[in-house]
């Protein structure tokens, strides 16, 4: 069966560009041009993944995101934001709210459609029983042996980039922000900024050579780990 879509999007020209590419792709999808409708449609059509625009009338998509999250039938619900650029604080809410990425305007259809298969296959393999290595290219993380190898040699790393690169690799593809890879790595009883990430994560690059640059900064936001294709 097709996954359905849900795109909630008041600019009609986008709203069926995103349709058509999506259609083409194979999946279904249902439109709607209103936040206010939003939940309703979730309710009723049960999608398996959502298209939000952030600045929609009725109900903007921040608040969305959050009674989503908040109900626990469509807690696991698969967000993406679709956002004009400049939003950066309303990002950094959205992502710590729970969206699993988001998408700048103006955007490339066939990056929309990649974007969206790969939230749908970490959707996927979150259910599975947690794996004990993971590959990105020449990449390998060993979370048995508490090691991490590029190119078949062992990296230096220490246990804060250990912790780091293990947390962009398993979400592969998905931002993380800042705040959330500090609470992941450090904990969140400890008081300390954003910036540590950045020292941290200014390491780990140059630890790993030319591959760093497979950690893409999302500025203002945080980091992604780039998928090989």
């Amino acid at each position: 069966m097709a996954e359905l879509v849900l795109i909630v999007e008041d600019e009609e020209d986008i709203r069926d560009l995103i349709e058509y590419n999506l259609k083409r792709e194979g999946f279904e999808t249902c439109a709607i041009s209103r936040g206010d409708q939003a939940l309703d449609v979730i309710e009723e059509k049960r999608p398996g993944l959502v298209l939000l625009d952030l600045m929609v009338p009725g109900l903007n998509g921040i608040e969305i995101c959050k009674r989503i999250r908040l109900n626990p039938k469509h807690k696991n619900l698969p967000i993406i934001m679709v956002t004009a650029r400049g939003t950066e604080s309303d990002i950094v809410i959205g992502l710590e709210l729970g969206a699993d990425d988001y998408i700048p305007k103006p955007f490339s259809p066939k990056e929309l459609v990649a974007r969206c298969k790969a939230v749908l296959r970490r959707q996927m393999s979150s259910s599975q029983p947690p794996q004990e290595v993971y590959i990105n290219g020449e990449l390998k993380i060993d979370l048995l042996g508490h090691r991490a190898m590029l190119e078949g040699k062992k990296l230096p790393l220490t246990l804060t980039e250990f912790k780091l690169l293990k947390e962009l690799l398993i979400n592969a593809g998905q931002v993380m922000t800042r705040s959330r890879l500090l609470v992941l790595v450090v904990g969140s009883d400890v008081n300390v900024m954003d910036r540590t990430v950045d020292v941290h994560m200014a390491s780990l690059r140059k630890k790993m050579g030319n591959y760093g640059s497979m950690i893409e900064t999302e500025r203002g936001v945080g980091y992604r780990f780039r998928n090989e294709i």
